[in-house]
């Protein structure tokens, strides 16, 4: 891994998911936090992908539809493991702790943190990988 691409792929999904929390507040007024916060990571993955095409990936000689579909198979595991912790924490994990204060919004952005080393690997091994180089 060299550490400046990590680094740029940190920070923009830090950026991605900064929009994804930030959606989901409002979403949540409007729906379930459940379904808000699947609505509001799609929001988030397409802002990350666009931000890692620009600033964090070489390009791979695929077209861009090809890419982001790439992306969002990734990107899918992702959002069950953000759901899973997001949805952990604050029903499961919170409750027994006796954790009350901003619980949705802390599980969730904890939730969307957690993919960060997986989603770095696949994106880079599988979505923005070179055409020409085995997957």
């Amino acid at each position: 891994m060299r550490a400046s691409e990590f680094v740029r792929f940190i920070v923009t999904g830090g950026c991605a998911a900064c929009v994804n929390i930030l959606v989901r507040i409002p979403l949540g007024l409007v729906m379930s936090y459940s379904a808000s916060i699947i609505v509001a990571y799609l929001i988030g993955m397409t802002t990350a992908f666009l931000l890692a095409k620009l600033f964090v990936f070489q390009k791979s000689e695929r077209a861009s539809h090809a890419e982001f579909a790439r992306f969002a198979i990734v990107n899918l595991v992702a959002l069950l493991q953000v759901w899973l912790v997001s949805l952990g924490l604050k029903d499961r994990v919170f409750p027994w702790f006796g954790f009350t204060w901003h619980a949705e919004l802390v599980a969730h952005a904890i939730g969307v943190a957690s993919p960060v080393v997986t989603s770095y690997y696949g994106h880079k091994l599988f979505t923005f990988k070179a055409k020409n180089v085995s997957v």
